[in-house]
């Protein structure tokens, strides 16, 4: 198991993760080319994380800046670690992060919440693509 910066001959194992997880749960928000563009970008910037087991990826994290955009899991290495390991290595990059998650998805919420994420607002979907009702949470770290 490890976490490395996504390179962009990742892409289509990303996308991969990325379409089995989104289209499997409701709205489609945008086109596959438009999904690719804009994480094929965010890669090219450096700023997709991947983890990696048994030499295939199987999760990957997209931030830019403090913005928390994705972190999704392949459906079947879910709650092996992954997401946890990647949300703790973009938390040793910066000192805040920020994130909208749907307030439907009570996993996500509650897994934001164990690693120190609090909820700020909630909101009708201005903060998400898919336009469902949403809650905007960030993250501090703790300065001594």
């Amino acid at each position: 198991m490890s976490v490395a910066r996504a390179r962009i001959w990742h892409l289509p194992a990303l996308l991969g993760i990325l379409w089995a997880t989104t289209r499997a749960n409701g709205p489609v928000a945008r086109a596959r080319y438009e999904d690719a563009v804009a994480l094929g970008k965010l890669v090219l910037q450096g700023k997709v994380l991947f983890w990696r087991k048994q030499a295939g990826v199987r999760a990957f994290l997209a931030r830019d800046g403090m913005r928390l955009h994705a972190l999704y899991a392949c459906p079947k290495w879910r709650r092996q670690g992954a997401g946890a390991a990647l949300l703790t290595a973009a938390q040793a990059e910066i000192e805040r992060l920020e994130l909208y998650t749907a307030e439907a998805n009570d996993g996500a919420r509650q897994f934001y919440a164990r690693h120190g994420f609090r909820e700020v607002r909630r909101g009708f979907g201005a903060g998400n693509d898919e336009g469902v009702p949403d809650i905007f949470m960030t993250w501090e770290r703790c300065v001594r």
